[in-house]
């Protein structure tokens, strides 16, 4: 039955104060229809597009959240020094240096369905190359660490370091979904071993931008070849997840389904 399954919904990267906002207008009523055990958003980008900040992080876990993994952009506001220290429910990436704030995994304890790891990974093709090998990394710290449901959000550029590590990891950890590029992709499924794959969940901001930003400025550097300032774009907004159903016996996702909400008629695309 349905209702046996752990359930988590994994927001896509939210974006400046916009997103925040969306967020905190939706995500109560998507819980009230979806009714899930476990919240996810990746949050490095709440505060003004770039980075995280205590007030973001406490407006997104106001909203419902109850894990915020980050990404590359997670040092671009120092308060993140001492946020991801003294708060285990905010991630960095796992194969970050050792001597980095913070730590890349968490246990969500459920009181009826049971544990669940969530752990954070960048990639590094066309990334910062600081990271270590996310595939040996994560391989080492499985091999220490025994849960059934198991989350990775994996914020990398590269599609194909993203599905690699997807069918690397598939039958030993429940999904594997893909954050930074801010697009949501088509290629949403369950592998043979019953790991969830995604290349990106998407983003939650403003629809009318590039990836999140203001366009003007965006378009003017493609042609210029002029460094802009970036300034987080306004208008229509949308918010993107991924609904994941696992299995809590077996660890395996059994349903999955991509989900985007807009800022227009969320109340009608929210009701039963």
């Amino acid at each position: 039955m349905q209702n046996n399954w752990f359930r988590i919904i994994f927001i896509g990267d939210v974006t400046g104060k916009y997103g925040r906002r969306l967020l905190g207008k939706v995500l109560p009523m998507v819980k009230i229809k979806y009714d899930p055990d476990l919240i996810i958003a990746n949050g490095e980008n709440s505060a003004g597009g770039l980075g995280i900040i205590h007030k973001t992080a406490y407006e997104l876990f106001q909203a419902g959240v109850d894990i915020i993994t980050t990404g590359n952009h997670v040092w671009d506001k120092k308060d993140a020094l001492t946020l991801l220290k003294e708060d285990e429910r905010i991630l960095r990436p796992l194969n970050f240096p050792p001597l980095a704030p913070g730590k890349g995994y968490t246990v969500f304890c459920s009181e009826h369905k049971g544990d669940a790891l969530i752990i954070n990974l960048q990639g590094r093709v066309f990334m910062d190359p600081v990271v270590d090998n996310p595939f040996l990394v994560i391989d080492a710290f499985l091999a220490q660490h025994d849960y059934k449901i198991i989350f990775i959000d994996f914020h990398a550029e590269a599609t194909a370091e993203k599905q690699a590590l997807g069918f690397f990891l598939d039958g030993r950890v429940s999904a594997v979904l893909g954050t930074h590029t801010h697009v949501q992709t088509n290629d949403l499924r369950i592998l043979e071993g019953g790991t969830a794959y995604q290349s990106d969940v998407g983003m939650t901001g403003p629809l009318d931008s590039v990836i999140g930003m203001k366009r003007e400025a965006v378009i003017k550097k493609f042609i210029t070849g002029i460094n802009q300032r970036f300034e987080v774009a306004r208008g229509n907004l949308f918010m993107d997840m991924t609904l994941l159903d696992i299995d809590p016996d077996t660890g395996k996702t059994v349903n999955t389904e991509p989900l985007r909400i807009f800022e227009t008629n969320y109340e009608e695309q929210l009701s039963f």
